[in-house]
């Protein structure tokens, strides 16, 4: 790519983001947008100071809000939303630290040091600069022995430092708001409950009652009460059809014209007689509610062998949780209780070996997924350089010549391709976590950011930079100590009103930013190691070697230092938060509430208004 071409995609990209940020500015204003860009403020039903009534000032753009939004402090930030806004917040502000810094450095230092080499450039000359290619920028154009080469050297020392502080910085930051939001907020029923699976019936005695005859003769002083896990498969697609229904029925209610109601009863409601389709699909709500009811009686004793079980204090709820429970360690196997929010009630009712054949469906996915999207990362490559794309299309050549074809094309339309045929990946990568068997939409999220990780790190990165060499010599992995060489050779060449969270997770995402950054350190540490390596500067080649073995040994600290602050809170937290329970009036309330608390969405009672009398009349509730 030339310097043209890159230049074209910055304007363009700069002009599509002055595009979107009019269109916000605008459609932010409009009333029929709150529920898009003021969910908070819809739903906590705060007083909203518009109307319905034409205002030619909600068509012109405005910028105080982005001046309102960097207004709020941390700790306003929390108050307001949740850790997890906070440390969200706390990555883009690490980012654009780790990024400002090497913007600095490389752009000062290292760009014109490059550039006024003539590996690849011979003639220098600041009047073609347009038309020169990036290449010439980047370290390949730096002679062969240069001393310059120490430069890039010592960039990477400063580099890896700069960022090992900050990564150091951030976790400790959060760990310690992690800590303090602990103490400061309410009891929530998963800091007093465990999930518990693998429940060993005995003949004569269901489920439930050996769950509560096992916690209450060895948890007989903290042990409060449990919820069983029921096969709700059928009734889980009754809710959900119910609940489509019942909102197909409030839109129809909205229209004020009886003829947009009318519609055949026949196929695809093209044949047969006119009906009311609110009368229609009125019947058809009751229905499925008696239907659900009717499910509901009898899902009671359809027991899955596992259990939430709730404890009064979070120090009993801790110890069920790390303490093996029975002599066979098969049974009675306890994980950490989400959020009941959070829960993914789904797979509870899959057995064994369905989660088994999930898992390998997912892998092979993942995989034929990985490897089919190196088609368009071959495509985009190819639009980056124009020769290759008259080979592929000779009948283009008199277009590709024109300057301004040519710079969209390879400035601007690889990345258009490239970010399209992502914007297919994470949900995708959502869909497959989900099939995985966890228990908590957060854990789905999580393990969809490791596969996007993944992801993109091999066709982002190695597929899309590597695709002229890599692709065709596949032989390179025998022998991983041509790596480095081939990398080093390939390489050069607002949150207080839309943020409504529906989970918390008290930061454990932070971690996953860490690991991210520290292998990225390391893959730059040995591109760095071939690259002195081609440029025959062998001591600095070497000099090299500590650098990722001092930055893993740096991430092994953190690991131990802070890592278990963000699995478990310890035993002196739980225990000061337990005694300052103990003289709270509002306990007896919040046990009452989590006695409940885990019962399974299908098994509540639905307040649909009836369709033929208009009266909220709910399900009668199957006991649990």
């Amino acid at each position: 790519m030339i310097v043209s071409a890159l230049l074209t995609s910055v304007g363009i990209n700069l002009a599509l983001c002055l595009l979107f940020f009019t269109l916000y500015s605008i459609l932010r204003k409009q009333p029929s947008y709150l529920n898009v860009y003021s969910p908070r403020s819809v739903a906590a039903k705060e007083e909203l100071e518009e109307s319905n009534k034409f205002n030619f000032e909600r068509l012109l753009p405005t910028a105080g809000w982005v001046r309102r939004a960097w207004q709020p402090s941390e700790d306003e930030l929390l108050s307001v939303t949740s850790l997890d806004a906070v440390v969200f917040m706390r990555i883009f502000i690490f980012s654009l630290r780790v990024f400002g810094f090497a913007g600095i450095v490389g752009i000062l230092v290292l760009l014109p040091i490059n550039y006024l080499g003539n590996q690849l450039n011979r003639d220098f000359d600041i009047s073609d600069l347009p038309s020169k290619s990036l290449d010439s920028f980047s370290i390949s154009n730096v002679n062969v022995g240069s001393k310059w080469l120490w430069v890039h050297f010592c960039a990477a020392y400063i580099f890896t430092g700069v960022v090992c502080y900050l990564l150091y910085y951030e976790y400790s930051f959060i760990s310690s708001k992690r800590i303090a939001h602990f103490y400061s907020s309410k009891p929530q029923p998963h800091q007093f409950t465990v999930l518990v699976r693998a429940v060993p019936v005995s003949s004569g005695s269901s489920c439930s009652e050996t769950v509560e005859n096992f916690f209450t003769e060895y948890y007989p002083s903290t042990y409060l009460s449990h919820s069983m896990v029921r096969r709700t498969n059928k009734l889980q697609r009754l809710t959900s059809d119910a609940g489509k229904l019942y909102r197909k029925l409030v839109r129809l209610r909205s229209e004020t014209n009886t003829q947009q109601r009318l519609r055949c009863d026949g196929c695809w409601g093209l044949f047969g007689r006119k009906v009311d389709v609110l009368d229609h699909y009125g019947k058809k709500l009751d229905d499925l509610e008696d239907n659900v009811r009717m499910e509901q009686s009898s899902v009671a004793g359809k027991e899955v062998g596992a259990a939430f079980v709730s404890f009064k204090s979070r120090l009993g709820a801790a110890v069920a949780l790390h303490i093996q429970q029975g002599a066979n360690p098969t049974e009675w196997v306890t994980e950490r209780a989400p959020e009941p929010q959070d829960v993914h009630w789904p797979f509870f009712s899959a057995s064994f070996i369905k989660r088994r054949i999930s898992k390998l469906v997912v892998v092979v996915a993942y995989t034929a997924l990985t490897i089919l999207f190196l088609i368009p990362v071959v495509i985009v490559q190819g639009l980056t350089h124009l020769e290759q794309l008259e080979a592929w299309f000779p009948f283009l050549k008199s277009v590709l010549d024109l300057t301004v074809v040519s710079e969209v094309i390879t400035g601007y339309l690889p990345s258009l391709i490239l970010q399209l045929f992502l914007s297919f990946v994470p949900p995708i990568m959502i869909m497959l976590s989900s099939m995985e068997g966890y228990i908590s939409f957060s854990q789905i999220q999580k393990s969809a950011c490791g596969k996007m990780l993944w992801f993109t790190i091999w066709n982002i990165f190695l597929a899309n930079t590597l695709s002229g060499t890599v692709l065709y010599r596949f032989n390179i992995f025998l022998e991983p100590k041509k790596i480095p060489g081939i990398l080093a050779d390939a390489v050069p060449a607002q949150f207080l009103n839309v943020y409504a969270p529906k989970y918390e997770t008290d930061g454990k995402f932070w971690p996953t930013v860490h690991n991210s950054t520290i292998f990225a350190l390391v893959l730059m540490h040995i591109i760095a190691i071939g690259m002195f390596g081609l440029k025959k500067v062998p001591l600095a080649s070497s000099l090299t070697i500590p650098l990722p073995i001092l930055t893993l040994l740096f991430n092994e600290y953190c690991r131990k230092r802070f890592l278990p602050i963000f699995k478990a809170y310890p035993a002196e937290c739980l225990i000061k938060k337990d005694r300052e329970d103990e003289n709270d009036p509002r306990i007896s309330a919040f046990y009452e509430k989590l006695s409940t608390a885990y019962r399974d969405p299908a098994l509540m009672p639905m307040h649909h208004p009836r369709s033929t009398d208009g009266h909220s009349t709910p399900l009668l509730q199957a006991g649990v």
